[in-house]
Formats: C-alpha cells, structure tokens, sequence
C-alpha cells in the first residue's frame, strides 16, 4: 500500500466505564500513537442508525449522552473536536456518485460510540471529526457505503467503525468468558485476516455462536462498512481479549 493511504480501523468502543480502564486506555492511546496523524476522523457508530446515511454536525456541538446509569461525571465529559464540513461534502459527493443517498443532520452531536474512543486515542481533541449514520444492517449495502468512502484513505482521512465483535448486554454478569463468544470471535479473527469478506457478508449464516454473540446485530455491523473501505489491506488486530473476561470481545481491527 502506498505510504500516504491511511488505514482503516473498527474499534471496540466501550462503555463510559472504559476510561476507569487504565490498560484498555493505554492500549487504544499506543494504537494512536502509532498511525499516521490524520486530517480529519470519519466514524460509523453503533449508536446511530438512519437511513437514508445521515452526515452528522460539522461544527463543535454538545455531545450526546446516549447511556444510562452511570455516575454524574460521565455525563460531564468533553470533547470539542472540530468539525469537518469539507469532508462532509466529499462524502456526498462520493456516495452520490454509487446512488447512495444522503441527509444532513447538522444538529446530530458525536455519540458514545464516537467520544469514548477518541479521547483515549487523541485526547488533545484537536483533529476534525465527522459522525455519519449506518443507513441498515444489511451487510451488502453496508459494504458498498464503505467501498464508495474507500477514496478518502488516500485524501488524509481516518474512517473508523465503531461497535462491538460480540454484544450480548444480558452476558455482562459474566466473569467467564463463553463457549459460544470465543467461538465468534475466533472465527471473525479468520475471517477478517484471510480477507475472507463473502464468509464475512454472511456471518449470520456462517459464523458460530452468532445468536448467542450478537442478539442485535448494530455493534457487528459496523465492521462491514470497514471491511468495505479497505478493500484487500493487510490485517491486524491492535487490541484482543475481553472485556472483564466475559462475553464482549475487545478485539479491534487495523486493515492497512
């Protein structure tokens, strides 16, 4: 891959509890660390479906506090991140291009999915960031969002998807990690690092465990916009466990 393609990435986002985490931070500050610095941050979030893709606020505006029961301080958290509105305008203009429509939404602030992450990875808040919406859950149309955002790679621009591998919200008791959540785990590892992207666009019939690992399917798909945007880049997983070794795998993706 030539030097100035920046790569892709699907993270783990965590819960607000993530920041009390100081060996998760530190995994997700190191991987930072180590990219190539961007000139904006686009992200796909697990926590905003809308169809048709709606492109997020494009100057600072209040964060959105989409988690519930959690202590006063995280409702407090900060991160003014400039807004992209140049990138917004490439995107309409990319996904135009493949008949994918497109809303704004400029009121729509950054979600959990969004914040949690980067301030652990680029804490000065100091990079462009732009949220836009997963249109569906259909793995074909999401792979053809991230196939039509492919471009920006080689303009500066860092695409990220946001979720979980696994994500079940009833298996967060345990303190053991399932059968059925390595399993699934184990089997994306392959796939993603084989590039294997038709098993991959049909993990719910392929992939073991699935029920179990993925009740709701919004935290997996994200990786399908990813997987999209890096075409047949090289694999790598910067971070991998779980989560309180339970149910939730930590496993993020570098393609590229």
């Amino acid at each position: 891959m030539p030097t100035s393609t920046m790569p892709v990435l699907f993270q783990a986002h965590g819960a607000p509890p993530l920041l009390d985490d100081p060996a998760w931070i530190g995994e997700l500050a190191a991987w930072g660390g180590a990219l190539p610095r961007p000139e904006a941050i686009v992200v796909v979030s697990a926590h905003w479906e809308q169809r048709p893709v709606a492109i997020g606020a494009t100057r600072p505006v209040p964060l959105i506090y989409d988690f519930y029961g959690f202590p006063e301080r995280f409702y407090r958290l900060a991160y003014p991140a400039p807004g992209a509105p140049g990138v917004a305008a490439r995107i309409r203009g990319l996904l135009a291009d493949q008949a994918i429509a497109t809303i704004d939404q400029p009121d729509r602030g950054l979600d959990h999915g969004v914040y949690i992450p980067l301030m652990c990875m680029y804490p000065q808040a100091d990079i462009p960031v732009l949220q836009i919406s997963l249109p569906s859950e259909r793995p074909d149309e999401l792979y053809a969002v991230g196939r039509a955002l492919a471009p920006l790679r080689r303009e500066g621009v860092l695409l990220i998807g946001s979720g979980f591998l696994t994500h079940n919200l009833r298996a967060l008791s345990l303190r053991q990690t399932p059968a059925w959540a390595s399993d699934f785990d184990s089997w994306a590892a392959g796939v993603l690092q084989r590039r294997d992207h038709d098993a991959l666009l049909d993990y719910r019939a392929k992939a073991p465990g699935v029920r179990e690992s993925l009740p709701t399917h919004e935290h997996f798909v994200p990786v399908l916009v990813a997987a999209g945007a890096a075409a047949d880049a090289p694999v790598t997983f910067p971070i991998t466990g779980f989560w309180w070794d339970g149910a939730m795998t930590r496993r993020s993706v570098q393609f590229g």
